[in-house]
Parts: C-alpha cells; sequence; structure tokens
C-alpha cells in the first residue's frame, strides 16, 4: 500500500484564504497556494528547452513528503535529517540558507515507506505552522525560525498514527489552527490559537483520513469543510459547532479518504478511490444533497484536482496502477477527454495553462482545454518519486523528489 498523499484542496477563485495575513499575493504560503485552491494567476512560460526551465539552485534535502512553500522571498521546507524534524529556510533566488527550527522526532513507518514529515506548513501573520508525521503541533516565527510553542497530539489528545502517519496540511482561519486530527474523546477536529497553541474547540470522534480542510463562504457566513475518513463535515469555525455531515467513505478498511474537497459556490466536489468514486453535492444550510455520483469520472488516489471554468482537470484511478489524467463536466461528470499512461503526480492552474508534475519527476505544461489534452512543454527535471506538492510563486517553481529541492525559473517570456 503507498502513502496518500493529501494534496490538494480545490476552491473557486472567489472564494478567499483569508487567514494568509500579510502575506503577498504573489507568495505560495500553504498547502495548494494562496487561495488553497491550486491555483495562481501567475503566468508560466508555455514553452521551455529539450532540459526543462532554467534551474536557479538546488540543495540535498533529507526525507518527507511535505512541499514547499513560497512566503516573502523564502523558500521552506519542513523535512527530516536523521531524528530531527527541520523547518528550514532558504533564500527563493539563490538557495541560501537563512535560519532553522529543529524538533526531535522518532516517527516510525509501519510500512516501511518515508519517515518524513507529510503535511504542508501553513503561514499566516509571521508565523509557520508544522503538523508533524508524529502529531506534534508547532508554531515558528517567520522572521527567525524561533520555535513559539508546541502541541503532542497524539499523547494529549490520543490521536492516531493511523496508516501513515500525520498528514493533515494545518488551515488558518482568523487565529485559529484547524485539523482533520483524529484524536479520541470528542477531539476528531481540533481548533488550536495560532498565538499560543492553546486549545480552542474540538468536534467529532471521526478518525482522521488524508485530507486537508478549506474554507467555504456562503452569503458571508464561514464554514470549513473537513473531509474525514468518514465523510464531508461541515463546520462553523468560530462556534466550533458541527453544521451538518454527508456520509462518503472508501469502501475497504485499508484505505483512506485522501483528496482534499473541491469547492464552488455552494457545491462541493468529493472523491475517493477503492470503488468509492466522486459525488457532487449541493450545499444547503444544514443538510448536503447529492447532484451526481459514480466510480466512473473522476476517482482520485490522492491529488486533488483543480477547477477552471465548469470543467475539472486531474488523476483519475489508483496510484500504483497508473492512473489516467483527464477532464470532466463539473455539472455532470462526464468526462471529456482522457489521457492514458501519463502514471501518478500533482497538478496546479496557473492562469488557463495546467501544470503537471509527475511522480517520475517529469514536469508538463497543458493548455487547460477541455476539447482535448494539449501540452504546451515537456522535460525532466527531477528523479523518481517526486510525489510532494510542488510551490509555484512569484517566477518560481519548487519542487523536491526523494533526494534534492530544486527552484526553477517558470517566467511567462514577454
Amino acid at each position: 500500500m503507498q502513502f496518500f498523499r493529501q494534496l490538494a484542496p480545490v476552491i473557486s477563485g472567489a472564494i478567499l484564504f483569508v487567514g494568509a495575513g500579510a502575506v503577498r499575493a504573489a507568495d505560495w504560503p500553504q498547502f495548494l497556494g494562496p487561495n488553497r485552491n491550486g491555483t495562481t494567476t501567475n503566468r508560466i512560460a508555455a514553452s521551455f528547452p529539450k532540459e526543462g526551465p532554467t534551474r536557479l539552485w538546488r540543495r540535498k534535502v533529507g526525507q518527507g513528503f511535505s512541499g514547499p512553500v513560497i512566503v516573502e522571498g523564502k523558500v521552506l521546507l519542513f523535512h527530516r535529517v536523521d531524528n530531527e524534524a527541520l523547518l528550514e529556510a532558504f533564500s527563493a533566488r539563490t538557495g541560501e540558507p537563512v535560519w532553522r527550527c529543529s524538533t526531535p522526532t522518532a516517527y516510525v513507518d509501519d510500512f516501511g515507506f518515508d519517515e518524513g514529515p507529510r503535511a504542508v506548513p501553513a503561514v499566516s501573520d509571521g508565523r509557520v505552522f508544522l503538523f508533524g508525521a508524529d502529531g506534534h503541533l508547532i508554531g515558528v516565527s517567520l522572521a527567525d525560525g524561533k520555535k513559539l510553542w508546541e502541541v503532542d497530539t497524539q499523547a494529549r489528545f490520543g490521536a492516531d498514527k493511523g496508516f501513515f502517519g500525520s498528514a493533515c496540511s494545518p488551515l488558518v482561519e482568523g487565529n485559529l489552527v484547524l485539523l482533520n486530527l483524529g484524536g479520541g474523546n470528542g477531539a476528531g477536529l481540533a481548533a488550536f490559537a495560532a498565538d499560543t497553541g492553546k486549545l480552542v474547540w474540538k468536534l467529532t470522534d471521526d478518525e482522521a483520513g488524508y485530507a486537508s480542510p478549506v474554507p467555504f463562504l456562503r452569503e458571508k457566513e464561514r464554514s470549513v469543510i473537513f473531509f474525514t475518513r468518514a465523510g464531508l463535515k461541515v463546520v462553523d469555525p468560530v462556534a466550533g459547532r458541527l453544521r451538518f455531515g454527508f456520509p462518503w467513505r472508501s469502501r475497504e478498511h485499508a484505505s483512506v479518504n485522501a483528496a482534499s474537497p473541491v469547492v464552488a459556490g455552494d457545491e462541493v466536489f468529493l472523491t475517493a478511490s477503492y470503488g468509492t468514486g466522486a459525488v457532487l453535492l449541493k450545499l444547503k444550510p444544514d443538510s448536503a444533497e447529492s447532484i451526481w455520483s459514480g466510480d466512473e469520472s473522476l476517482s482520485a488516489h490522492y491529488a486533488t484536482p483543480v477547477k477552471r471554468g465548469e470543467f475539472l482537470y486531474g488523476f483519475h484511478g489508483r496510484q500504483e496502477r497508473g492512473p489516467a489524467f483527464r477532464c470532466i463536466e463539473w455539472r455532470t461528470g462526464k468526462v471529456r477527454w482522457s489521457e492514458d499512461g501519463i502514471g501518478a503526480g500533482t497538478v496546479a492552474l496557473a492562469d488557463d495553462r495546467l501544470v503537471l508534475l509527475l511522480e517520475s519527476g517529469e514536469l508538463i505544461v497543458a493548455t487547460a482545454d477541455p476539447a482535448a489534452f494539449k501540452p504546451l512543454a515537456r522535460a525532466q527535471v527531477l528523479g523518481g518519486g517526486t510525489r510532494p506538492p510542488f510551490a509555484l510563486a512569484d517566477g518560481l517553481l519548487v519542487a523536491r523528489d526523494k533526494n534534492q529541492m530544486i527552484a526553477l525559473d517558470v517566467r511567462q517570456v514577454p
């Protein structure tokens, strides 16, 4: 069984990530970017040499499935070297070290996979929030890497390590850090104070799964959508109140819900592998109703699709069996096209262009076109095992494989 990376809440462009504080719009401050939807308005070059875009720097890195973030001219990476979980800051343009924050870790993977952190850091109002594979939630100063506070969620809340360790990428809402925690005694979901780490509220007994929460705005009423192992949970983050739920989970015990929800207006798309398939829901004030569902449209194993217009683009099928990359209609689930044999990977949307980084280390830029899969450029930029999500900001694409992290100049040529 492979590690299911939670990759990627996808939200309509109108729903902004309010927790990003003073972070620049050009930054990539958290899991799947500034709006927590896998998209950026920054343009990416439509062509580059056969060897790929210009590589500005390369650094050796430790273990981990956690992808980088780009904030205020720094690249931040959460990884493991020996028995230390390290958050390191580098110059985005040169790769030179700026500071580091170290925490001891003793996480052991039960399946013998990578033992580094899984969750992507979140940056808000001068703080960086980390969630380690061992369940340690940590607040760090963005300015100098000083550790501000730490909570051992496994020890305090009985949070289960699951199949592959804790992996929820934190979501910041105001002064709250939200986690799909999977703790016992009503700590399935939890909110912590961003400035102190103090528990603010906890809800449900749901196991965590591997999806990360996303914000949802309707008529000035903010909610947070969690996709737990049991299904959808819609939560009032201020009151710490469960609004309602919708059951949707993988059919096998040895499975998880790993791809995060895709939100557009008052509709949400859920997808899971292992015979579960996808469902498009219409969200009401106290319930959700199915618009369509099925296992033949877009059954994502771990990588969350991106939405452009009335279409979804994403990976369909089990990671280890060689998924297809396809486009489906949002309103109906109808498959518009499917590119077989491409393999597993992650996807983001740069304006009107799809950016795919495959597990093989191949980078593909393609037009987001519902008529056909139309690659514009492709190159081998990393080695095998390229599973962590990448960051795309300010003309840079920063990504890592098992051994190295690179920064590529992908600016649109005037």
